[in-house]
Protein backbone atom coordinates (compact mmCIF):
# COMPACT_ATOMS: atom_id res chain seq x y z
CA UNK A 1 0.00 0.00 0.00
CA UNK A 2 1.38 3.20 -0.91
CA UNK A 3 1.38 6.01 1.92
CA UNK A 4 1.35 9.82 1.89
CA UNK A 5 3.30 11.81 4.78
CA UNK A 6 1.96 14.64 5.95
CA UNK A 7 4.16 17.33 6.83
CA UNK A 8 4.23 21.11 6.77
CA UNK A 9 5.02 20.67 3.52
CA UNK A 10 1.82 18.38 2.96
CA UNK A 11 -0.19 20.08 4.39
CA UNK A 12 -3.75 18.62 6.73
CA UNK A 13 -6.53 20.94 5.94
CA UNK A 14 -9.16 22.04 8.89
CA UNK A 15 -11.52 19.69 7.64
CA UNK A 16 -9.05 16.52 7.57
CA UNK A 17 -10.43 14.62 11.55
CA UNK A 18 -13.30 14.41 9.78
CA UNK A 19 -12.55 13.10 6.35
CA UNK A 20 -10.34 9.91 8.80
CA UNK A 21 -13.19 9.73 10.41
CA UNK A 22 -15.61 9.08 6.99
CA UNK A 23 -13.05 6.49 5.43
CA UNK A 24 -11.02 7.85 3.26
CA UNK A 25 -9.52 5.41 1.19
CA UNK A 26 -6.79 7.67 -0.99
CA UNK A 27 -5.63 10.78 -1.25
CA UNK A 28 -3.51 13.17 -3.61
CA UNK A 29 -1.40 16.38 -3.30
CA UNK A 30 -3.17 19.41 -4.55
CA UNK A 31 -1.70 22.76 -3.56
CA UNK A 32 0.98 21.07 -1.21
CA UNK A 33 -2.30 19.94 0.87
CA UNK A 34 -4.31 16.80 1.07
CA UNK A 35 -7.09 16.26 -1.22
CA UNK A 36 -9.28 13.22 -0.72
CA UNK A 37 -10.00 11.41 -3.66
CA UNK A 38 -11.99 8.42 -2.87
CA UNK A 39 -14.03 7.26 0.00
CA UNK A 40 -16.16 3.72 -1.34
CA UNK A 41 -14.77 3.88 -4.57
CA UNK A 42 -15.17 5.59 -8.04
CA UNK A 43 -18.33 3.61 -8.99
CA UNK A 44 -19.91 3.83 -6.02
CA UNK A 45 -19.21 7.69 -4.98
CA UNK A 46 -20.49 8.73 -8.47
CA UNK A 47 -23.41 6.77 -8.12
CA UNK A 48 -23.88 8.30 -4.70
CA UNK A 49 -23.04 11.53 -5.99
CA UNK A 50 -25.75 12.05 -8.71
CA UNK A 51 -28.32 10.78 -6.36
CA UNK A 52 -28.16 12.53 -2.94
CA UNK A 53 -25.71 15.08 -1.34
CA UNK A 54 -22.02 14.85 -0.72
CA UNK A 55 -19.59 17.56 1.60
CA UNK A 56 -16.34 17.88 0.01
CA UNK A 57 -13.06 18.79 1.76
CA UNK A 58 -11.65 21.04 -0.95
CA UNK A 59 -9.53 23.26 1.21
CA UNK A 60 -6.59 22.70 -0.99
CA UNK A 61 -8.70 25.08 -3.39
CA UNK A 62 -6.31 27.87 -1.97
CA UNK A 63 -6.99 31.56 -2.14
CA UNK A 64 -4.99 34.27 -3.26
CA UNK A 65 -5.74 37.42 -1.73
CA UNK A 66 -5.33 40.69 -3.72
CA UNK A 67 -6.43 43.88 -1.55
CA UNK A 68 -5.48 47.34 -2.41
CA UNK A 69 -5.95 50.50 -4.43
CA UNK A 70 -4.23 48.77 -7.27
CA UNK A 71 -6.16 45.48 -6.90
CA UNK A 72 -8.49 46.04 -9.74
CA UNK A 73 -5.34 47.11 -12.74
CA UNK A 74 -3.81 43.56 -11.02
CA UNK A 75 -6.73 41.61 -11.58
CA UNK A 76 -7.11 43.07 -15.22
CA UNK A 77 -3.01 42.46 -16.11
CA UNK A 78 -3.28 38.99 -14.97
CA UNK A 79 -6.37 37.65 -16.97
CA UNK A 80 -7.77 38.13 -20.64
CA UNK A 81 -11.43 37.86 -19.24
CA UNK A 82 -12.80 41.43 -19.24
CA UNK A 83 -13.59 42.06 -15.24
CA UNK A 84 -15.29 45.49 -15.74
CA UNK A 85 -18.70 44.65 -15.64
CA UNK A 86 -18.32 41.58 -12.48
CA UNK A 87 -20.08 42.47 -10.00
CA UNK A 88 -20.04 42.72 -5.83
CA UNK A 89 -21.59 39.17 -5.39
CA UNK A 90 -20.04 37.47 -8.46
CA UNK A 91 -17.55 34.79 -8.99
CA UNK A 92 -15.73 34.27 -12.62
CA UNK A 93 -14.02 31.72 -14.03
CA UNK A 94 -10.73 33.26 -15.24
CA UNK A 95 -8.06 31.86 -17.11
CA UNK A 96 -4.62 33.29 -16.56
CA UNK A 97 -2.00 33.44 -19.31
CA UNK A 98 1.81 34.03 -19.46
CA UNK A 99 3.31 36.67 -21.83
CA UNK A 100 3.41 33.67 -24.52
CA UNK A 101 -0.42 33.34 -24.01
CA UNK A 102 0.25 30.12 -22.34
CA UNK A 103 -1.93 28.56 -19.68
CA UNK A 104 -0.79 29.65 -16.25
CA UNK A 105 -3.77 28.71 -14.29
CA UNK A 106 -7.89 28.44 -14.55
CA UNK A 107 -9.09 30.00 -10.93
CA UNK A 108 -12.47 31.01 -9.77
CA UNK A 109 -12.08 34.83 -8.90
CA UNK A 110 -14.38 36.19 -6.09
CA UNK A 111 -15.22 39.80 -5.53
CA UNK A 112 -15.06 40.37 -2.31
CA UNK A 113 -15.01 44.44 -2.86
CA UNK A 114 -14.36 46.99 -5.01
CA UNK A 115 -10.46 47.04 -3.73
CA UNK A 116 -10.50 43.46 -2.85
CA UNK A 117 -10.60 39.84 -4.85
CA UNK A 118 -9.82 35.99 -3.59
CA UNK A 119 -8.71 33.90 -6.09
CA UNK A 120 -9.11 30.08 -5.97
CA UNK A 121 -6.80 28.50 -7.47
CA UNK A 122 -5.82 25.15 -9.52
CA UNK A 123 -3.00 23.33 -8.49
CA UNK A 124 0.02 25.80 -9.03
CA UNK A 125 2.29 28.19 -6.98
CA UNK A 126 0.24 30.77 -8.66
CA UNK A 127 1.12 33.20 -5.11
CA UNK A 128 4.45 33.80 -6.30
CA UNK A 129 3.53 34.85 -10.01
CA UNK A 130 1.04 37.06 -8.46
CA UNK A 131 3.64 38.55 -5.90
CA UNK A 132 6.30 39.08 -8.96
CA UNK A 133 3.88 40.67 -11.23
CA UNK A 134 2.86 43.19 -8.25
CA UNK A 135 6.12 43.41 -7.32
CA UNK A 136 7.98 44.04 -10.81
CA UNK A 137 5.66 46.60 -11.27
CA UNK A 138 5.42 48.27 -8.15
CA UNK A 139 1.64 48.26 -7.38
CA UNK A 140 -0.08 48.96 -4.25
CA UNK A 141 -1.64 45.82 -3.25
CA UNK A 142 -1.31 43.03 -0.62
CA UNK A 143 -0.74 39.72 -2.20
CA UNK A 144 -1.27 36.83 0.86
CA UNK A 145 -2.66 33.13 1.50
CA UNK A 146 -5.34 33.99 4.03
CA UNK A 147 -6.94 31.30 6.38
CA UNK A 148 -9.80 30.65 4.33
CA UNK A 149 -10.46 26.77 3.50
CA UNK A 150 -13.60 25.89 0.69
CA UNK A 151 -15.81 23.08 1.59
CA UNK A 152 -18.07 22.00 -1.24
CA UNK A 153 -21.87 20.67 -1.00
CA UNK A 154 -22.43 18.78 -4.15
CA UNK A 155 -25.07 16.96 -5.50
CA UNK A 156 -29.06 17.31 -6.47
CA UNK A 157 -29.98 17.44 -2.67
CA UNK A 158 -27.64 19.82 -1.94
CA UNK A 159 -30.23 23.06 -1.83
CA UNK A 160 -32.21 21.46 0.88
CA UNK A 161 -28.57 20.38 3.26
CA UNK A 162 -27.61 23.93 2.65
CA UNK A 163 -30.72 25.30 3.99
CA UNK A 164 -31.04 23.13 7.30
CA UNK A 165 -27.81 24.82 8.15
CA UNK A 166 -27.51 28.30 6.47
CA UNK A 167 -31.16 29.45 6.22
CA UNK A 168 -33.62 29.47 3.15
CA UNK A 169 -31.58 32.45 2.25
CA UNK A 170 -29.40 30.09 0.20
CA UNK A 171 -31.57 28.62 -2.17
CA UNK A 172 -31.67 31.84 -4.01
CA UNK A 173 -28.18 32.08 -4.50
CA UNK A 174 -27.53 32.48 -8.24
CA UNK A 175 -25.22 30.22 -10.05
CA UNK A 176 -21.28 31.34 -9.38
CA UNK A 177 -22.88 34.66 -7.42
CA UNK A 178 -22.38 34.53 -3.24
CA UNK A 179 -24.40 35.76 -0.35
CA UNK A 180 -22.77 36.61 3.15
CA UNK A 181 -24.51 33.99 5.09
CA UNK A 182 -24.04 33.09 9.14
CA UNK A 183 -22.99 29.92 10.67
CA UNK A 184 -23.00 30.23 14.44
CA UNK A 185 -22.53 34.02 14.38
CA UNK A 186 -19.55 33.62 11.91
CA UNK A 187 -20.40 35.41 8.49
CA UNK A 188 -19.41 33.25 5.57
CA UNK A 189 -19.16 33.64 1.71
CA UNK A 190 -21.41 31.00 0.45
CA UNK A 191 -21.10 30.70 -3.01
CA UNK A 192 -22.92 28.55 -5.89
CA UNK A 193 -20.27 27.02 -7.27
CA UNK A 194 -18.13 23.68 -7.67
CA UNK A 195 -16.01 20.81 -9.29
CA UNK A 196 -19.23 18.96 -10.43
CA UNK A 197 -22.11 19.20 -12.79
CA UNK A 198 -24.66 17.91 -10.06
CA UNK A 199 -25.14 21.42 -8.74
CA UNK A 200 -24.37 23.00 -4.87
CA UNK A 201 -21.72 25.18 -3.75
CA UNK A 202 -18.77 26.12 -2.11
CA UNK A 203 -18.40 27.47 1.43
CA UNK A 204 -15.30 30.05 2.31
CA UNK A 205 -14.71 29.11 5.82
CA UNK A 206 -12.18 31.79 6.62
CA UNK A 207 -11.62 30.77 10.19
CA UNK A 208 -10.30 26.98 10.34
CA UNK A 209 -11.45 26.72 13.64
CA UNK A 210 -15.23 26.35 12.11
CA UNK A 211 -13.91 23.83 9.99
CA UNK A 212 -15.01 21.14 11.96
CA UNK A 213 -18.38 22.54 13.20
CA UNK A 214 -19.53 23.30 9.63
CA UNK A 215 -18.34 19.71 8.92
CA UNK A 216 -20.36 18.13 11.97
CA UNK A 217 -23.32 20.58 11.37
CA UNK A 218 -23.91 19.62 7.61
CA UNK A 219 -23.55 15.70 8.60
CA UNK A 220 -26.35 16.17 11.54
CA UNK A 221 -28.52 18.31 9.39
CA UNK A 222 -27.97 16.03 6.57
CA UNK A 223 -28.84 12.35 7.70
CA UNK A 224 -32.46 11.64 6.28
CA UNK A 225 -30.72 13.31 2.94
CA UNK A 226 -27.80 10.64 2.87
CA UNK A 227 -25.22 13.04 3.32
CA UNK A 228 -21.57 11.59 3.05
CA UNK A 229 -18.41 12.07 2.53
CA UNK A 230 -17.08 12.59 -0.90
CA UNK A 231 -14.72 14.30 -3.53
CA UNK A 232 -14.21 15.12 -6.94
CA UNK A 233 -15.22 12.51 -8.68
CA UNK A 234 -13.19 11.30 -12.26
CA UNK A 235 -16.03 9.81 -13.77
CA UNK A 236 -18.37 12.58 -13.29
CA UNK A 237 -15.64 15.15 -14.26
CA UNK A 238 -15.01 13.51 -17.82
CA UNK A 239 -18.58 13.05 -18.39
CA UNK A 240 -19.13 16.58 -17.45
CA UNK A 241 -15.93 17.82 -19.55
CA UNK A 242 -14.56 19.43 -16.69
CA UNK A 243 -10.78 20.07 -16.95
CA UNK A 244 -8.25 19.68 -14.48
CA UNK A 245 -5.13 22.12 -14.60
CA UNK A 246 -1.83 20.31 -14.85
CA UNK A 247 -3.69 17.47 -16.58
CA UNK A 248 -5.69 18.10 -19.63
CA UNK A 249 -4.34 21.59 -20.06
CA UNK A 250 -0.53 23.10 -19.38
CA UNK A 251 1.43 26.23 -19.85
CA UNK A 252 1.57 24.91 -23.35
CA UNK A 253 -1.34 25.18 -24.03
CA UNK A 254 -3.54 28.53 -24.63
CA UNK A 255 -7.70 28.93 -23.46
CA UNK A 256 -8.30 28.55 -27.13
CA UNK A 257 -6.73 25.35 -27.16
CA UNK A 258 -8.57 24.87 -23.46
CA UNK A 259 -11.72 25.60 -24.95
CA UNK A 260 -12.09 28.50 -23.42
CA UNK A 261 -12.03 31.13 -25.80
CA UNK A 262 -14.92 33.11 -24.36
CA UNK A 263 -12.83 33.94 -21.64
CA UNK A 264 -10.38 35.92 -23.55
CA UNK A 265 -12.78 39.05 -24.06
CA UNK A 266 -10.89 41.54 -22.60
CA UNK A 267 -10.31 45.17 -24.13
CA UNK A 268 -7.35 45.52 -21.90
CA UNK A 269 -3.76 45.62 -22.27
CA UNK A 270 -2.93 42.18 -20.21
CA UNK A 271 -0.24 40.43 -20.01
CA UNK A 272 0.06 37.72 -23.25
CA UNK A 273 -2.44 39.42 -25.45
CA UNK A 274 -0.22 40.06 -27.97
CA UNK A 275 0.85 36.49 -27.97
CA UNK A 276 -2.79 35.08 -27.93
CA UNK A 277 -3.45 37.21 -30.83
CA UNK A 278 -0.66 35.65 -32.92
CA UNK A 279 -1.79 31.96 -31.77
CA UNK A 280 -4.50 30.43 -33.76
CA UNK A 281 -5.86 27.07 -31.94
CA UNK A 282 -4.47 24.85 -33.92
CA UNK A 283 -5.30 21.82 -31.19
CA UNK A 284 -8.41 21.57 -28.94
CA UNK A 285 -10.09 19.87 -26.06
CA UNK A 286 -12.65 17.38 -27.27
CA UNK A 287 -14.73 14.54 -25.91
CA UNK A 288 -13.31 11.16 -27.02
CA UNK A 289 -15.53 7.31 -26.24
CA UNK A 290 -12.78 4.90 -26.30
CA UNK A 291 -13.54 1.11 -26.91
CA UNK A 292 -11.98 -2.03 -25.15
CA UNK A 293 -10.83 -2.29 -21.19
CA UNK A 294 -9.00 0.74 -20.00
CA UNK A 295 -5.94 0.34 -17.58
CA UNK A 296 -5.31 3.86 -15.52
CA UNK A 297 -4.88 6.96 -17.22
CA UNK A 298 -2.08 7.93 -15.12
CA UNK A 299 0.08 9.20 -18.19
CA UNK A 300 -0.30 10.59 -21.54
CA UNK A 301 -2.08 8.55 -23.63
CA UNK A 302 -1.18 9.62 -27.44
CA UNK A 303 -3.77 9.96 -30.47
CA UNK A 304 -2.40 8.09 -34.09
CA UNK A 305 -4.89 8.56 -37.30
CA UNK A 306 -2.85 6.59 -39.74
CA UNK A 307 -0.01 5.71 -38.06
CA UNK A 308 0.49 9.79 -37.77
CA UNK A 309 0.53 11.34 -33.74
CA UNK A 310 -2.54 13.52 -33.53
CA UNK A 311 -3.35 14.22 -29.84
CA UNK A 312 -3.08 13.36 -26.44
CA UNK A 313 -5.29 11.57 -23.94
CA UNK A 314 -4.82 13.19 -20.92
CA UNK A 315 -8.20 11.82 -18.52
CA UNK A 316 -10.21 8.60 -19.22
CA UNK A 317 -13.03 6.17 -17.19
CA UNK A 318 -15.48 3.70 -17.90
CA UNK A 319 -19.00 5.41 -17.41
CA UNK A 320 -21.54 2.84 -15.65
CA UNK A 321 -24.31 5.49 -17.14
CA UNK A 322 -22.93 6.16 -20.71
CA UNK A 323 -21.89 2.47 -21.01
CA UNK A 324 -18.55 3.66 -22.68
CA UNK A 325 -15.32 4.96 -21.99
CA UNK A 326 -15.20 8.22 -21.37
CA UNK A 327 -12.41 11.06 -21.98
CA UNK A 328 -10.41 14.16 -22.33
CA UNK A 329 -8.01 14.41 -25.23
CA UNK A 330 -6.25 17.53 -26.78
CA UNK A 331 -6.84 16.67 -30.50
CA UNK A 332 -5.04 18.43 -33.78
CA UNK A 333 -7.80 20.45 -36.05
CA UNK A 334 -7.02 17.90 -38.69
CA UNK A 335 -9.46 15.36 -36.50
CA UNK A 336 -10.93 17.01 -33.83
CA UNK A 337 -14.45 16.95 -35.95
CA UNK A 338 -17.01 14.92 -34.42
CA UNK A 339 -17.19 11.48 -35.38
CA UNK A 340 -13.70 11.30 -36.70
CA UNK A 341 -12.00 7.44 -35.93
CA UNK A 342 -8.87 7.90 -33.99
CA UNK A 343 -6.58 5.15 -32.07
CA UNK A 344 -5.16 5.73 -28.62
CA UNK A 345 -2.12 3.90 -27.37
CA UNK A 346 -2.55 2.97 -23.87
CA UNK A 347 0.30 0.98 -21.79
CA UNK A 348 -2.11 -1.73 -22.39
CA UNK A 349 -2.05 -1.69 -26.18
CA UNK A 350 -3.85 0.49 -29.00
CA UNK A 351 -7.68 0.93 -28.59
CA UNK A 352 -10.05 2.52 -31.56
CA UNK A 353 -12.07 5.85 -30.78
CA UNK A 354 -14.24 8.43 -31.47
CA UNK A 355 -14.15 12.20 -31.86
CA UNK A 356 -17.32 13.22 -30.40
CA UNK A 357 -19.48 16.29 -30.60
CA UNK A 358 -20.35 17.12 -27.14
CA UNK A 359 -19.51 16.11 -23.30
CA UNK A 360 -21.95 13.42 -22.00
CA UNK A 361 -23.75 15.89 -19.55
Amino acid sequence: MTVITSSRRVRRTPFTPGVEAAGVTSYTVYNHMLLPAQFGGFVEDYHHLKRHVQVWDVACERQVSVRGPDASRLMTLISPRDLAKMADDQCYYIPVVDRNGGMLNDPVAVKIAADHYWISIADSDFLQYVLGVSDALGLDVEAEEPDVSPLAVQGPKSDDLMARVFGDAVRDVRFFRYKRLSFEGREMIVARSGYSRQGGFEIYVDDGDYGMPLWEALFAAGEDLHVRAGCPNLIERVEGGLLSYGNDMTRANTPFEAGLGKFVNSPADYIGKAALAARPAERMIRPVAISGDLPRCDRLWHVYADGAKVGQVTSAKYSPDFNTNVAIGMIDKSHWGAGTTVEVETQDGMRDAVVQDKFWI
